[in-house]
């Protein structure tokens, strides 16, 4: 089922998701990703919530929020798997779910907080796919014009992505003002509008100036004696919307392509994203003898086992370390 408006929920719920939106966007800086992600998984289920459960249980102002069980929710569940949804999909719902009944007994709407009684769906887990240093290096080095349609930022993008540790929104959010060319950093706005510096490579910074510099000739190109200002780091290659008061900032999307136009034709799998990149950071990181608590600082994890399962050992790298620093593996 889907539900594409407010004018499809319960009156329960409309107002009660609307609310706990606008205090997702306002007071905990949401990304727009998470936000529609948040409103359309919990329409749904408020949809679901008044077609199965209304009919038997609403009085006559409709159903309250508060009337909503544990096996209600679990129910709701059970019918995302019979429409062939995976266990991650299905724990992403519930983590919206749980987010919002949390918000809703913290504002005193509902007395219980019944999403808590839902055990999260076991996942499997995947260590991700991360390209070796080698391999790494090589795509980096070899962004040409068969490759890319404007090389000199293309570089630089790989070159923030894997250099930096950035995430693609993270990417795109960059401000020219937010390169400290002094200090040799860049301030990075993570999840939740949370702030931190991360180190800017020599490879990166030279990759950045020359990208700089075609930057501002296209800039003059497009405006003559006034030509447009723009705080976007990375713009697109044709200036879409600057002429009318737009930024041009390049999008997620069109990193992403960029992104896997160049590791494809660099030999490297269909499935490299710019999160590969960033996952190649960290591993790569600790791989060379990083602390995993600085990876997790440079990463912007708030939880340390988060960071965990963004890096990955070989067996034989870990054999290595066993035998070189175990006492009885000498």
């Amino acid at each position: 089922m889907s539900v594409s408006g407010a004018s499809a929920l319960p009156s329960f719920a409309d107002s009660r998701v609307d609310a706990y939106l606008q205090v997702l966007a306002n007071e905990r800086g949401a990304s727009a990703h998470t936000l529609r992600a948040y409103r359309r998984e919990l329409r749904e289920f408020a949809a679901w919530i008044a077609e199965h459960i209304g009919g038997r249980t609403a009085g006559p102002q409709g159903l309250c929020v508060d009337q909503i069980e544990h096996t209600h929710i679990r129910a709701y569940l059970g019918t995302l798997y019979q429409r062939g949804l995976s266990k991650a999909s299905a724990a992403r719902a519930l983590a919206a779910i749980r987010s919002w009944f949390k918000w809703l007994a913290r504002t005193g709407y509902i007395e219980q907080n019944s999403a808590a009684l839902v055990a999260t769906p076991r996942l499997p887990k995947h260590l991700p796919r991360v390209p070796s240093i080698e391999q790494l290096n090589q795509v980096v080095d070899s962004v040409r014009d068969d490759a890319a349609s404007w090389p000199a930022r293309d570089k630089a993008i790989l070159e923030m992505l894997y250099g930096c540790g950035i995430r693609n929104a993270e990417l795109t959010g960059l401000n020219l003002d937010d390169i400290h060319w002094a200090n040799e950093a860049i301030l990075v706005r993570g999840k939740g509008q949370k702030q931190r510096y991360v180190p800017l490579a020599d490879t990166a910074a030279d990759a950045l100036r020359a990208y700089l510099a075609e930057r501002s000739a296209r800039l003059t190109a497009a405006g003559g004696e006034h030509p447009p200002k723009t705080p976007a780091l990375f713009v697109s290659l044709q200036l879409r919307g600057l002429a009318k008061g737009g930024e041009a900032r390049l999008t997620t999307r069109s990193v992403a392509r960029i992104v896997k136009r160049i590791a494809i034709l660099r030999g490297l799998s269909s499935d490299v994203h710019p999160h590969t990149l960033r996952h190649a950071f960290g591993t790569h990181l600790l791989e060379e003898g990083a602390d995993l608590r600085a990876i997790q600082e440079l990463l912007g994890h708030e939880r340390l086992s988060t960071t965990q399962r963004y890096t990955q050992l070989t067996i034989a790298q870990l054999t290595q370390v066993y035998d070189r620093t175990h006492p009885r593996a000498k």
